[in-house]
């Protein structure tokens, strides 16, 4: 049974449940709401969170633990010899993945019946052609223990997901009987109710930060398995970026992408920050209501263009044109990729943050504020400068560092924009590449996730979230010390 049928099985489950929770309340009333202890409707609430809550969490724990548990049982039964031709652990069981799903393909197409699928015994260039006819590319000739560990593996998933839909269902079932049998008049249905969405919450809660916390050490665990391969004092102050995978020569120095992040984005805030902080000023002090409407929805879009398209921008328009007119007359560079045409495009898909967040800061300033100025004689450009600005100015400062923190993880603008040079230089017309590019490069494509050259992804990954927790903790510590609180 596919997923979505058993997500909608349940939610069926639970909106039954919910009628008869509240039929039986009142029907055990004698019709009488005020009989019960709580309203109807908690009656009815109570046996749905019953019937949807634990069956939904067994559901997305199975559906976490499920590949764990099959890869790790198909793994044990390769060869050491598959798992070298392959290059690596992870490779192989990719080949794996997508061999059993173009047998599910296969039966899904009538080209073979689940029987001819359990029992498949071709060579792997026969089987290779099967798949290929079904739309399943593979980067390998199939051989006979791959073809075995799919079949083990699809074997595998098929009774893991049959066990799953049972279980679900029958916790859903066995949720919505339990919280039945307990509607009664004196049944504390509200008190139940409020404490299962307390309980929700929490768990949601919970689930956010070990989100966050399984991510870091994710990324922790990698960067000191990288770590032994390659020296962390030559990581930190290398001055040249030469991953080679085909020798131990690589040279994985961090400086050239951290001073072309650095540099990317200095520009772009050169450009984001006056123009979307004078636009929240105008907008919030200077237009006319009938204006502002108008134009901050404007601006607003901006930030919902996807950053493609903003890539896409730079390399066809903004580029040549910085280079037709600027860089080749100045003797600066030849190429349509630079600093300078990256962080342009990015400062304009910066504007709206520092535009948006600076307007609501200034609009949030209190009004006596004006008053009192404007009461001491002050001009509007005086109060404006001398009183609105220094009381929204620790907003202001949040905003800009918000901003900074979207341009550090951009990638698409500086990939399509900048190049992927990795390089120490001052000029702004040459490529540059920033530390997400990098990031992107190396895990991508047909890799030994065992070398330096893809492990050095997620020390590069782990150096860019503490760079941008910093930035976010400097703009929440600049806040709360120079905020003022106003009656």
């Amino acid at each position: 049974m596919p997923l979505l049928w058993i997500v909608v099985s349940v939610l069926v489950l639970g909106a039954a449940g919910y009628i008869m929770g509240r039929q039986r309340a009142l029907a055990q009333a004698g019709g009488d709401s005020r009989i019960l202890h709580s309203l109807p409707g908690y009656y009815g609430a109570n046996v749905l969170i019953f019937t949807l809550v634990p069956a939904f969490l067994v559901l997305m724990v199975w559906l976490f633990v499920q590949p764990l548990v099959i890869e790790r049982q198909v793994t044990a039964t390769l060869s050491d010899t598959a798992i070298e031709e392959a290059g690596s652990r992870g490779l192989v069981m990719s080949d794996v993945r997508r061999v059993a799903e173009g047998l599910d393909v296969a039966i899904g197409q009538g080209a073979l019946n689940r029987d001819e699928a359990r029992d498949y015994s071709t060579q792997g260039h026969d089987l290779r052609a099967l798949l290929g006819s079904v739309g399943v590319a593979l980067g390998r000739d199939v051989t006979p223990e791959v073809l075995s560990a799919a079949q083990r593996y699809r074997a595998l998933s098929h009774t893991g997901n049959l066990a799953m839909n049972v279980v679900v269902l029958v916790l859903a079932a066995l949720g919505l009987a339990y919280a039945y049998a307990r509607t009664r008049p004196e049944f504390r249905a509200r008190n139940s109710v409020e404490y299962g969405i307390l309980t929700i919450l929490i768990l949601a809660s919970t689930i956010a930060i070990l989100t966050t916390v399984g991510i870091v050490l994710s990324m922790l665990f990698e960067t000191f398995s990288f770590f032994q391969l390659y020296p962390a004092q030559d990581f930190f102050f290398g001055t040249r970026w030469a991953p080679t995978f085909e020798s131990d020569a690589s040279e994985l120095g961090l400086l050239p992408l951290l001073w072309g992040t650095v540099y990317v984005s200095f520009i772009a805030l050169l450009v984001a920050v006056p123009i979307g902080l004078f636009a929240a000023i105008y907008m919030a002090e200077y237009a006319s209501s009938r204006l502002r409407s108008i134009a901050k929805p404007l601006i607003e879009v901006l930030a919902g263009i996807p950053t493609i398209v903003y890539g896409l921008f730079a390399l066809i328009t903004v580029g040549p044109l910085l280079r037709d007119y600027f860089a080749e007359p100045l003797g600066l560079g030849t190429s349509s990729s630079s600093v300078m045409t990256a962080g342009i495009v990015m400062g304009v898909m910066l504007i709206p943050f520092v535009s948006s967040l600076s307007d609501d800061i200034i609009n949030a300033v209190p009004q006596s504020l004006r008053d009192g100025s404007f009461g001491l004689g002050a001009t509007h450009s005086e109060t404006v400068k001398q009183v609105i600005l220094p009381a929204a100015l620790p907003g202001i400062v949040g905003a800009i560092l918000l901003a900074t923190s979207r341009a550090i993880g951009e990638t698409m603008i500086v990939v399509l924009g900048a190049g992927a040079a990795a390089r120490l230089a001052l000029n702004p017309f040459e490529a540059m590449t920033t530390v997400t590019v990098k990031i992107v490069g190396q895990l991508t494509g047909d890799t030994d996730f065992s070398s330096p050259e893809a492990l050095v992804a997620f020390a590069l990954g782990l150096t860019l979230f503490v760079i941008t927790l910093g930035l976010n903790i400097l703009a929440l510590y600049i806040v709360r010390k120079y905020r003022e609180q106003y009656e």
